[in-house]
């Protein structure tokens, strides 16, 4: 079947559970879930309805127990551990809660490593990411240490190191969590605004109701599945 141009993720049927016989602990129930190229997806519900377990074999960090997950028409279970490796490392970036920066190295490092580790010459990796900090407002700070930096300024990095080797699929863990009002905003607007440019898909993982009139779609899930899915907040969308 050919692979729709529009289309960056495609899970049929997903289904994982934690633990064995009678301790075994499900986390998702069957999800089935389209994403398109150019859009805002955000996955929101209460702890422990999924959404990690969803969001960690989308990045292709956790193996799901049945069903398919299709990334940009690539079949993640079908693949071998290094080869998919390599496919995470090219096409998913990926925007960590706690941020995840390398306190001791500068702001132009923390954002280069992945670049380096892809065996990316240095001097062409510190450019590529001069300009993306540059981009993302801290053209100025890129010889910072994170530990030096507001807690918008970090995230901002980490941002910028999601989308060094210029992904196709951006996933965020609460990437507003930490952030006051105004800061989440801009930080949302930002990922949002660098996604459609390049035709990417984002998918954020949030609690944050504040957030939310960002989104092009959210999916809310319950019990291990998107129990609702919608194109815009409904009227008096509170989080439980």
């Amino acid at each position: 079947m050919t692979w729709p141009p529009h289309l960056a993720v495609r899970c049929r049927n997903l289904h994982k559970s934690y633990g064995t016989g009678d301790a075994s602990v499900p986390a998702l129930r069957g999800v089935n879930l389209e994403v398109n190229k150019r859009e805002l997806l955000m996955l929101v519900g209460p702890s422990g309805c999924g959404k990690t377990s969803l969001i960690s074999i989308l990045a292709a960090l956790l193996d799901p127990d049945a069903g398919e997950c299709e990334i940009l028409g690539e079949n993640l279970r079908h693949m071998e551990r290094q080869a998919r490796t390599v496919f995470r490392g090219r096409h998913i970036g990926f925007v960590f809660q706690a941020f995840n920066l390398l306190p001791a190295l500068p702001a132009l490092d923390n954002v280069a490593v992945p670049l380096l580790i892809q065996g990316v010459p240095r001097q062409e990796a510190e450019a590529r990411s001069r300009r993306l900090l540059e981009r993302v407002g801290l053209g100025d700070r890129v010889h910072v240490p994170p530990p030096k930096l507001s807690g918008g300024q970090q995230q901002r990095v980490a941002i910028a190191r999601a989308l060094v080797h210029a992904p196709q699929i951006i996933l965020c863990d609460e990437p507003t969590s930490s952030l006051d009002h105004a800061t989440g905003h801009a930080v949302i607007e930002l990922l949002r605004d660098l996604a459609r440019e390049e035709e990417r898909a984002l998918i954020i993982v949030t609690h944050d109701t504040r957030i939310l009139s960002f989104a092009d779609r959210i999916a809310h899930m319950d019990d291990g599945r998107i129990v609702d899915l919608r194109t815009a907040p409904p009227e008096g969308f509170h989080e439980s």
